[in-house]
């Protein structure tokens, strides 16, 4: 790996780490909603807790193993070679901005494509909303977003630096939008002009589909707008959190669940 790659990786982590655990402990001083009653209970908090961090564990594992050497790959094989005015700066912000598009269709798609849902589905199967749910994703899911993002750094010629980069930001905005921290209702409404807020992406972890197949953003408010997914209903804090007609499960059955047949 080169030094680079490995400076920007360790910077990263401690970002986003700091980041999670400013959130974590903030949305327990000063939660926005509280805990479903099936959760309030101290040994459920901790299996909830234990499932998500178990899959940020696994994911973990995955990242040296695949993600890291696929990107890698992806970054070193570009099809072409970039003008030169898409650099610097402007370069960097172009990337952003295509890198942001393309996670909004990919999640779009997640929802959309049955196969995919099989996977994604594990993520919304939380029956709550923390910065611990920020963490949850199946492992198949993770290896299949990985692929295709590098597919599409070879298409597009993308330097590892902006995707470093763009994953940074994204796991930052993808922790806040998932945190149960109360925010001024002022504040929060103004910056969700242009930013997903937790309000925005509540309603998506909302157990009703129409609710659910909406407000695809992960960064930006933009791409719901502009491709009509974006849904105004407030957030309600007595909305079911979840999946319409599944339940949760041990982490075993979660980790098997998409390769099983589904009625």
């Amino acid at each position: 790996m080169e030094p680079l790659v490995e400076e920007l990786l360790s910077w990263k982590l401690a970002v986003v780490g700091l980041w999670f655990v400013a959130f974590f402990v903030a949305e327990r001083l000063l939660p926005a909603a509280p805990m479903p009653a099936e959760l309030a209970a101290p040994d459920a908090r901790r299996r909830r807790l234990g499932r998500n961090l178990a899959f940020w564990a696994i994911n973990g594992g995955l990242s040296l193993a695949f993600v890291v050497p696929v990107t890698a790959f992806a970054s070193a094989h570009p099809l072409w070679d970039r003008p030169g005015w898409w650099s610097g700066l402007p370069g960097l912000a172009l990337d952003l901005l295509l890198l942001d598009l393309g996670i909004y269709w990919w999640h779009r798609l997640n929802h959309e494509w049955k196969l995919l849902w099989r996977f994604h589905a594990i993520h919304h199967l939380d029956r709550t909303l923390d910065a611990s749910s920020a963490l949850r994703f199946h492992v198949g899911e993770v290896a299949l977003s990985a692929s295709v993002r590098a597919a599409a750094m070879i298409a597009l010629a993308v330097p590892v630096a902006s995707v470093l980069l763009f994953e940074t930001l994204l796991l930052l905005a993808t922790i806040f939008h998932h945190s149960n921290l109360k925010l001024p209702r002022r504040f929060e409404r103004a910056i969700s002009r242009a930013v997903i807020t937790p309000e925005i992406h509540w309603v998506h972890h909302h157990a009703v589909r129409r609710d659910t197949d909406s407000n695809y953003g992960s960064f930006v408010t933009l791409w719901d707008i502009l491709f009509g997914t974006r849904n105004r209903r407030p957030r309600e804090y007595g909305m079911e959190i979840g999946v319409e007609d599944r339940s949760e499960a041990p982490l075993p059955e979660l980790l098997l669940r998409p390769f099983r047949r589904q009625g």
